[in-house]
């Protein structure tokens, strides 16, 4: 696609001072007003350049970076669709409007929405015990959402549970120390001539309970919208699917593991780095990072994740190395700029991450080692009873679902004393 020429210029601009930073860290005089300097010339570029892209969107330029006058028609033609649902609802408005119908108390429950219930086998098919179940195929593209709008939410590793169940129970290796005899819960291996006698190990494995809870969701309707259901549709999805995966992920980050999932900043096996001597407060420097790398299980590298409070981003870009009474850039600092990653793996801005300077607004994770048991998917029902008075119709959604770490303590490595974790985060710097 085409730019524009302001975006081209920007670009341009931004390439030039990019390569100017690179040569200041083989300068080596190079001072840290010079690094600073030019940091923040390149973060005010990168920022015209994101108004700039808000101004080109929805925008097509020719080769020269001319603007293309827009000759579509206002609303693009909307052609006729093959119905494809595995359900009595052809959508999931219709679906909507049904159990708004059904509700009240003393209405006729409308027979679709019982033979979505009764082919489940489930028991929540009645408005006061809980709800109607939402259509399958509608459930699907709901829970698609959820986890689409959260990255973090897609790494977990996700356990579903069957519709008999509201809980699994796992076995997992009570593994603490890497240490011989320590290494899966007690398994030790031997050299035939280091003893006579061969002493029998076996491992010892500790159980991980995921017991599913409740999370809910409510959205207030208006008698307006309840009278179209393609309008109805459309806006519960979105509110109901943003809101559930809100929630789902500040509880993996900070949950308390009472009533909802065990979240990495309350669980055993959460390592915190300290912060350098003499540091300054709500920074993030050089050695934190490198040290944070450390601290990571080496088995987790390869599927770890940097998430961070947005606030923390311009502390990495401008993350220098002293030497001497001069400086130079980090390289770290440099990977995130031009590749947005850092040792390789992606930096993830996200809202549940703490404020910069507290415990958890960077924190370097392996979310396969994060178990997420979820059953089934998010189920409707309304309320007439609530906000009556302001003409106005509940609407509540559930999901079930339960997560913690897989470990459930930092682990010792074989060789050095520094504790080692899936999970890792950096101590307060206030």
């Amino acid at each position: 696609m085409n730019k524009s020429k302001a975006m081209k210029a920007l670009i341009a601009n931004l390439t030039a001072l990019q390569t100017d930073a690179q040569a200041l860290q083989t300068k080596p005089d190079a001072t840290a007003a010079e690094i600073t300097a030019k940091t923040e010339e390149i973060k005010a570029v990168k920022a015209k350049i994101k108004a700039q892209e808000i101004l080109d969107e929805s925008k097509e330029f020719d080769e020269a970076g001319e603007l293309i006058p827009d000759t579509k028609p206002v609303n693009d033609p909307i052609y006729a669709q093959p119905k494809n649902h595995k359900g009595p609802f052809n959508s999931f408005g219709e679906q909507l409007l049904a159990v708004v119908k059904s509700s009240p108390k003393g209405a006729v429950i409308d027979k679709r929405l019982m033979e979505i219930q009764n082919a489940s086998g489930a028991n929540e098919g009645v408005p006061s015990e809980g709800g109607f179940l939402v259509q399958q195929d509608f459930v699907s593209e709901i829970q698609k959402v959820i986890f689409d709008q959260s990255q973090i939410l897609s790494m977990c590793r996700e356990i579903p549970i069957s519709a008999n169940s509201n809980g699994v129970k796992l076995n997992g290796i009570d593994e603490t120390n890497r240490a011989n005899g320590s290494r899966w819960g007690g398994v030790q291996g031997y050299w035939a001539n280091e003893a006579a006698t061969v002493t029998s190990s076996k491992p010892k494995f500790r159980k991980i309970e995921l017991s599913l809870n409740k999370l809910f969701a409510l959205y207030y309707s208006t008698d307006e919208l309840l009278a179209d259901a393609s309008a109805m549709e459309a806006v519960l999805s979105q509110a109901f699917s943003e809101e559930l995966s809100f929630k789902a992920l500040d509880a993996i980050i900070r949950g308390t593991g009472a009533g909802q999932p065990l979240g990495i900043l309350n669980a055993g096996c959460l390592v915190s780095q300290a912060k350098e001597t003499g540091q300054a407060a709500d920074t993030v420097v050089h050695e934190n990072i490198s040290k944070m790398w450390n601290r990571l299980f080496a088995g987790s590298r390869a599927n770890a994740a940097w998430l961070v409070n947005q606030e923390v981003e311009p502390q990495l870009e401008a993350m220098a190395l002293a030497i001497g009474t001069g400086g130079t850039l980090s390289p770290m600092a440099m990977e995130y700029m031009t590749k947005g990653t850092i040792k390789g793996r992606p930096v993830i801005p996200i809202e549940q991450a703490s404020a910069l300077g507290d415990v958890g607004d960077i924190i370097l994770a392996d979310m396969r080692q994060y178990l997420l048991a979820t059953k089934g998917g998010p189920q409707m029902a309304s309320s007439m009873h609530v906000q009556f008075l302001y003409d106005e119709m509940t609407f509540r959604m559930t999901w079930r679902l339960d997560g913690q770490p897989a470990l459930h303590s930092a682990i010792t490595p074989y060789k050095g004393a520094s504790t080692l974790s899936s999970f890792v985060t950096l101590a307060e710097r206030a």
